[in-house]
């Protein structure tokens, strides 16, 4: 069974930092990009970041290029996520899923449950 599973989403103060991760089982972890996206409430889904099979490439949207750092440890079958400077446009609920590929459509089947990120003022 494919499971992704999010975890290190709260509360935090703007300027904070996190940690998400991502915690991958049942299927061939390395063979696989992964991507984290997010969703606001009443807004759509967007993509966050992404990293390659490898770790070699990573992706960034330009409103957390900067901020955020992507990460794998495919030992571990794991991708962090490390948020700093947060503000209250980050609050969402945020997913990794994978592909075969950063840039193309994530696998309908390989989406975690979400973690949620709220960051106050």
């Amino acid at each position: 069974e494919v499971r992704l599973v999010e975890s290190g989403g709260g509360l935090v103060q703007a300027g904070g930092s996190l940690r998400l991760s991502c915690a991958a089982s049942g299927f061939t972890f390395d063979a696989y990009a992964i991507g984290w996206l997010r969703q606001a409430p009443g807004k759509e889904r967007e993509g966050v970041s992404c990293i390659s099979r490898s770790g070699g490439s990573t992706y960034y949207a330009d409103s957390v290029k900067g901020r955020f750092t992507i990460s794998r440890d495919n030992a571990k079958k794991t991708v962090y996520l490390k948020m700093n400077r947060l503000n209250r446009e980050d609050t969402a609920v945020y997913y990794c899923a994978a592909t075969p590929v950063c840039d193309t459509d994530y696998l309908d089947d390989y989406w975690g449950q979400g973690t949620k990120v709220t960051v106050s003022s």
